[in-house]
């Protein structure tokens, strides 16, 4: 149920000799039965555009490249890249992953011949990326261990209690990025455009949705699935409970990022935040985390106004979590 003793024990076994990678299998013999030709399109799914096609390119050789080219240009310098949502420092290999395209066992092969061997020690980027793959093997096991995860319960029973709001004009503004925290809303709007989101905003908007909103982390699971190419249901559901404070090993519910200083900290020069909302772009880089500090007469024409004070809603968050605890 916690992620340090999974990895002390996935460590432990994987220590003494790693296991090998599965080879090729051989072609099959062929079966003299006609085949359909392979569809272009399956109904009930959008086409991909060009772009996601361009951005996530179909086959194993190209899921090897982006492994070799991580391995071997941005791997030592992953573990303090990896925050940074304007740089290209994270692998991007989990749509790849997700899809069964390539393996964690392939992606470790990779990591230990670029760090001699060493699964703990050696290149600090090494470590972390190591753990980021040790993370997926973790919500893999809850969701066996703990089947109930999968459908729609929170890890922790006594959460269930907490009193979701129900305010579906807010959710919308969250999904579509309009919820006047410029963080938040460049990460969902990276989403609705390449079908996938930093890791590090992937928690922010978690957070944001299930603390500052209230709102049913269900609700934010349930989109996140229906837009990330890399869709994976353990991880998805893992990141999400862990952020809402309803899951195994999860975040404690008095800790609620703040969206201002997550976009100070991790995105100073507001590059990232100027890619993803052109309208904010004539602002200073001190000015652009918080647009509304200067009042709302100021605001960049067509950016909204937050849409909830953080102060209140942090307090909200935290007597939610507390007449929990009293109730239960």
């Amino acid at each position: 149920k916690v992620f340090s003793q999974f990895r002390k024990a996935a460590l432990a076994r994987l220590a003494p000799a790693l296991p090998p990678c599965v080879p090729l299998p051989a072609a099959q013999a062929p079966l003299g039965v006609a085949a359909d030709p392979v569809p272009t399109s399956v109904s009930g799914f959008d086409t991909p555009s060009e772009t996601l096609r361009a951005l996530w390119p179909a086959g194993e050789q190209h899921a090897r490249k982006r492994l070799d080219d991580f391995a071997d240009e941005r791997l030592r310098y992953y573990d303090w890249l990896r925050d940074l949502p304007a740089r290209d420092g994270t692998s991007q290999l989990s749509a790849y992953l997700a899809a069964g395209v390539i393996s964690v066992r392939q992606c470790l092969h990779a990591v230990l011949s670029r760090n001699h061997g060493e699964l703990d020690s050696g290149n600090p980027g090494a470590v972390v990326w190591i753990n980021e793959l040790l993370w997926r093997e973790f919500y893999k096991h809850i969701l066996v261990g703990f089947p109930r995860v999968s459908m729609g319960r929170a890890f922790r029973r006594d959460t269930e209690a907490l009193p979701w709001r129900h305010a579906p004009d807010e959710l919308a503004a969250w999904q579509q990025g309009r919820t006047g925290y410029p963080i938040v809303d460049a990460a969902m709007r990276q989403l609705l455009a390449t079908g996938w989101m930093h890791n590090r905003l992937r928690m922010v908007a978690a957070m944001f949705l299930s603390k500052n909103l209230l709102i049913d982390w269900r609700e934010g699971e349930r989109w996140f699935m229906r837009h990330l190419i890399d869709g994976d249901l353990a991880a998805n559901n893992g990141g999400w409970q862990w952020s809402a404070s309803t899951g195994t090993d999860s975040v404690p519910y008095f800790r609620l990022f703040n969206p201002h200083s997550q976009s100070r900290r991790f995105d100073p020069e507001g590059r990232f935040l100027r890619q993803w909302l052109p309208e904010l772009d004539a602002l200073s880089d001190r000015q652009i985390h918080d647009p509304s500090s200067a009042g709302a007469l100021f605001l960049p024409a067509g950016y909204p106004p937050p849409i909830v004070d953080l102060g209140m809603s942090r307090a909200r968050a935290l007597d939610a979590f507390r007449n929990l605890e009293v109730t239960t």
